[in-house]
């Protein structure tokens, strides 16, 4: 009885030893997350629209976008906010292409819209900057001109500024275009951007919802965010020195005005998919640069051990970053323990228990976010039917958790900036390293050889 007490203890000491990390950084937040936000739906109440809708600006960073640049256009035109009293301004950021070409037909498509397209070749955040100083209206409004605003997204912005006089800054719900994602050649890129599709819902539509109902949203979306403009115009503006200048505009609006920040969920923008896994690869690493970046610029003084439990940043930044390393070794130990004569049965029982628990933390997620799609009927059917992307979402979390802990190594030794390595010039230099190292290897090896023969010889 003894003996087969100390087998139990021994077995639970090592499934909690294992369990702990992933069980506090991920599935434990998303079953509180899941209430949070159950709660949330039930208690939600519907407020009157404004009895007239005030004057906007929408600013459109504009960078060789003659391919999309229509269709988001047009995506504005077919609004359901009063199109008189939007003004658009399209910031060109040195664009070589025929961008400006496709404004020009867009000002006879949508004789109704008020656009003005203004030249920069300053960089694209001074290039908004000049934009937020011309800009008209109560709220200023960013899209990215590559995406798609859904019909109700800016009147259900509005509505939410005007509802909510605490609100200073929203940041809407940004999804990668369903009926793109379907229009993929190829069974393992669909998949792969299907997976996206649900990264995207779950980031937005849970992660984001449950962290604006506890007022710790850490950035807004460059894609689809909003202002008042009485709050925007107090700030620095937006930083030159980051490839996160949403990130760094989201510090100073809490940090420094010290307002807060939200997520309107039934405001939705629809971006392109990724293009292949060198994009995937290249934008992971660019957001983890710049959150590095955006963090150090603000954090400096508050990264210490007792700002822990008073500043949800900074425990975000400890599980996010600090955590990847005990995260990092975990993976391999687990591996290692093979070779360490632990009963297969133990280990892989543990890994199922764990992919096991991931699963249950997506399938929390998939009924919050059905839940929040019931509004949108199309894209609630199109969402729910693709419930077999649960038990693959743990693998692609996986891979995103390398792609983003190579941003955190590579952030240490590459300057900021927009060029990254892709995949496959990361792979050719690991490639050459692993050659490089091995033939320092050999010459070391055929000295060694050569000295040996030369004593045997003498």
């Amino acid at each position: 009885m003894a003996s087969m007490l100390q087998i139990i203890f021994e077995k639970l000491i090592f499934w909690m030893a294992w369990i702990i990390i992933p069980l506090v950084m991920e599935i434990i937040p998303a079953i509180g997350g899941f209430f949070i936000l159950l709660r949330k739906k039930l208690a939600a109440r519907k407020t009157p629209p404004p009895t007239r809708y005030p004057e906007i600006t929408l600013i459109v960073p504009v960078y060789n976008s003659d391919q999309t640049l229509e269709a988001c256009l047009r995506s504005v035109y077919e609004s359901d906010y009063p199109r008189d009293r939007i003004y658009i301004m399209l910031v060109d950021n040195q664009s070589t292409d025929g961008s400006f070409r496709v404004f020009c037909q867009c000002q006879e498509l949508f004789p109704e819209l008020s656009m003005q397209w203004m030249s920069a070749r300053q960089g694209k955040s001074k290039a908004l900057n000049m934009s937020l100083f011309s800009s008209e209206g109560k709220y200023i409004i960013h899209i990215d001109s590559d995406g798609l605003l859904h019909p109700q997204a800016i009147k259900n912005v509005v509505d939410r500024f005007e509802s909510s006089p605490h609100i200073h800054s929203l940041t809407g719900v940004i999804l990668t275009n369903p009926q793109l994602v379907e229009e993929t050649p190829g069974t393992f890129l669909k998949m792969v951007r299907r997976c996206e599709f649900f990264e995207y819902c779950q980031a937005f539509l849970a992660g984001r919802n449950f962290e604006s109902e506890l007022d710790s949203i850490y950035t807004l979306s460059g894609a689809f965010s909003a202002f008042r403009k009485s709050t925007i115009l107090k700030t620095q503006m937006y930083n030159t020195e980051t490839v996160c200048e949403d990130t760094h505009v989201t510090f100073q609006v809490r940090k420094l005005l010290k307002k807060s920040i939200h997520l309107c969920e039934n405001a939705y923008f629809f971006v392109e998919p990724i293009d292949d896994l060198n994009k995937l690869y290249t934008q992971r690493q660019r957001w983890q640069t710049g959150e590095l970046e955006v963090s150090h610029m603000f954090l400096r003084q508050k990264l210490q051990a007792k700002s822990f439990l008073s500043d949800f940043v900074v425990r975000m930044l400890t599980f996010d970053h600090t955590f990847a390393f005990p995260r990092m070794i975990w993976y391999f130990a687990l591996i290692c323990l093979a070779f360490l004569n632990y009963p297969f049965y133990l280990i892989f029982g543990s890994t199922v228990i764990l992919y096991a628990l991931y699963v249950l933390s997506a399938l929390l997620y998939y009924i919050n976010i059905v839940t929040y799609l019931k509004d949108q009927p199309d894209l609630r059917r199109y969402y729910a039917k693709k419930w077999y992307i649960i038990p693959l979402l743990p693998l692609y979390n996986f891979c995103v958790f390398w792609i983003r802990f190579a941003g955190i190594i590579n952030s240490i030794n590459n300057r900021s900036g927009w060029r990254r390595r892709n995949f496959s010039e990361e792979k050719e230099a690991i490639n050459q390293t692993i050659s490089k190292d091995f033939s320092l290897f050999r010459r070391a090896r055929n000295a060694l050889y050569l000295m040996i023969n030369d004593h045997v010889k003498e």
